[in-house]
């Protein structure tokens, strides 16, 4: 059949034009003949979505879809959770003001949102990952909790321990909203393990008046391995605002480091006017602090900074630090969390301990770089003195509706923690990788040597069902294709403004559609974008596009991502873990990192399906994948007869 040109009119794909799937070659090289059969299909199906009736969010209009659909219910309404006590937007406002109606969940369709290897608790809403460590034998996570529903409120903290970071074991809750300087939240906080032995918790309270207080808190028995009672100190809080701070901006005490001045150090978020800043204190007992002259950093127009975290990292070494080494041979990671945009960012740089400053690497970079380019906020790292390595932890809220949310009884994940190292070939980022006992959870796979995948073309690849897979992909493009492709001005290319996966070109998109079904109605691309620029070098964008994720109507519908630095002689690399409502997706061995929340209505259970695609109009390429499918994590409460 004859490719149709851009743009062409949204079809349904007909049942008896449905690709056979392709099995795993053993040598031969798997040719995309089904895919250049379905090339009108992809660009109908990609670009006939953003002809329709697009809204402020990326949302189509149900009624411009040629296809039979349930009507939605009602308009939906969002509300305003978190702002108004002093903590950053909770609820998903994106919907709010555009009219979007809410879709027809059924129970099928809910149940199959919730994940199987990620973390996240029985039933209601939970936000930001709270002083992780590792302690006897056991790993504890701790968490913002409501009890009482699937929306923020009530805050308290969770309490789950693990030995392997993925096979968790809820435990009773570890504080709750019991005095009056925590009566209105027991809000964020970090843990600090002394030499000693003993285990500091300094915690954000909301007071009775909701002032943003700090507070200390220890373990009632500390020969008990699981932590399960705490005890809060009778005389806190022991910090309040600071004079020039106001009283609902002053929150998210770090894990604390300890200096050759022999005090312990820590840093707290604030804001003066529109500047963000960190505030640090030092101490000797963790009860009697003195705040430190200066900040440690500021970067006007930021608005508040939420959930700082500042640790060290070796320059060339491949073990994480202690929260407190420091040295010439260790930069620093400044991160925070902005109330104004909800992204994580971080940037490198030297810490002067003699005068207790920070200084970036680059001058210019302001507030740094992201940490995930999709949802993924209020992140927090620890220490692992068990294997010594420094790993992350990150909230990945929902992007659906409120109602949505409450319909199923629960609302917000967790990442999949990751491991943190310095990238020592570019010298300027981050590398973010799963844990490695992520894979302890790896069932069957099957390889993919060298799939071609023609311009224009999907391949569908047999994997059975994808609702929960770990693929490793590289790609290589066609050497003639680059060489003869004309240069562009690729400072004017992003992936939100490029068209998505929609936007064809040279040399791209072309990448994984995931959750998707046999007829390619839902589908989320991941893909890589690369561009020649007027010097002639290369520039590649990772990216995944959600404008066809789903047909339901109250779901963000985003295209995510950011430029990837590509290395003389790499290849493209990627790395995904599916798991139901949650893709992370890590491009270049984590250098860039994206994180999604997809809620399609039919790529569900069985029927949802993994396809190669290619939307260049020059560059042929060669995909060689290895994918496993993923066994549950099977995370439930803790039972001492059987987990002791």
């Amino acid at each position: 059949m004859e490719g149709c040109t851009l743009p062409c009119s949204y079809s349904p794909l007909p049942a008896e034009s449905t690709p056979a799937r392709h099995r795993p070659p053993k040598k031969a090289t798997l040719m995309a003949f089904s895919g250049l059969l379905m090339l009108g299909l992809v660009l109908a199906i990609i670009n006939g979505y953003r002809d329709s009736d697009v809204r402020a969010n990326g949302n189509a209009s149900l009624d411009k879809l040629k296809s039979s659909m349930p009507l939605p219910s009602e308009p939906l309404q969002p509300v305003s959770r978190g702002a108004s006590a002093g903590v950053s937007e909770k609820s998903n406002l994106v919907l709010a003001g555009v009219n979007v109606m809410s879709f027809p969940w059924n129970n099928t369709m809910l149940s199959w949102q919730r994940t199987a290897y990620h973390f996240q608790p029985e039933k209601n809403w939970m936000n930001d990952p709270n002083g992780p460590m590792f302690y006897k034998g056991w790993y504890h996570f701790f968490y913002q909790y409501n009890p009482n529903g699937a929306v923020w409120g009530d805050i308290v903290w969770g309490h789950a321990v693990s030995k392997d970071l993925i096979h968790w074991l809820h435990l009773p809750l570890a504080m709750v909203a019991d005095e009056w300087y925590d009566i209105n939240g027991v809000w964020t906080g970090s843990a600090t393990l002394l030499p000693d032995g003993q285990v500091i918790m300094l915690y954000t309270g909301s007071t009775n008046e909701s002032v943003q207080v700090q507070n200390l808190a220890y373990p009632a028995n500390l020969s008990d391995p699981l932590l399960i009672n705490w005890v809060k100190y009778s005389r806190n809080p022991v910090l309040l605002p600071p004079p020039g701070i106001d009283f609902k901006d002053f929150r998210d005490p770090t894990t604390a480091w300890y200096t050759s001045d022999g005090r312990w150090h820590i840093a707290i978020g604030s804001k003066v006017n529109t500047t963000g800043i960190t505030l640090v204190y030092h101490t000797k007992d963790f009860k009697s602090f003195e705040l430190l002259n200066g900040v440690l950093h500021a970067v006007t127009a930021t608005g508040m900074w939420e959930c700082v975290d500042f640790y060290p990292v070796s320059k060339n070494g491949e073990q994480g630090l202690d929260t407190s080494v420091n040295g010439a041979e260790v930069k620093h990671v400044f991160k925070t969390s902005l109330d104004i945009d909800k992204h994580d960012y971080y940037a490198l740089g030297t810490y002067e301990k003699a005068n207790g400053t920070w200084v970036p690497d680059d001058p210019k970079i302001g507030i740094g770089i992201r940490y995930d380019y999709g949802i993924f906020y209020a992140s927090k790292t620890f220490y692992d003195v068990h294997k010594g390595r420094r790993v992350l932890w990150g909230w990945i809220g929902e992007s659906d509706s409120e109602n949505a949310d409450v319909q199923k009884g629960w609302a917000s994940v967790q990442s999949i923690p990751r491991t943190v190292l310095l990238d020592k070939k570019t010298g300027t980022n981050l590398l973010q990788w799963p844990v490695e006992e992520v894979d302890s959870l790896r069932l069957s796979s099957k390889e993919f040597d060298k799939v071609e995948v023609r311009p224009g073309s999907v391949v569908p690849l047999d994997v059975e069902t994808a609702t929960q897979l770990d693929i490793v992909a590289e790609f290589e493009l066609d050497k003639e294709a680059l060489e003869r492709t004309n240069q562009t001005n690729v400072e004017s290319i992003s992936c939100s403004t490029s068209g998505g996966a929609a936007g064809r070109a040279a040399l791209g998109p072309f990448g994984l559609l995931v959750l998707a079904d046999d007829s390619l109605f839902e589908y989320t691309p991941v893909y890589f974008y690369v561009a020649k620029g007027a010097d002639g070098n290369l520039k590649t964008f990772f990216c995944v596009d959600q404008s066809r994720s789903s047909e339901a109507s109250d779901v963000n519908k985003q295209v995510y991502g950011s430029s990837v630095p590509v290395l003389k002689d790499e290849k493209l690399s990627v790395r995904l873990l599916v798991d139901h409502s949650i893709v992370e997706s890590f491009a270049q061995g984590g250098r860039t990192c994206i994180t999604s929340r997809v809620y399609p209505t039919k790529a569900i259970y069985g029927a949802t399906r993994l396809f190669l695609f290619n939307n260049a109009t020059e560059a042929a390429l060669t995909c060689s994948l290895k994918i496993w499918q993923m066994n549950s994590a099977f995370i439930r409460p803790f039972h001492p007869d059987q987990d002791t």
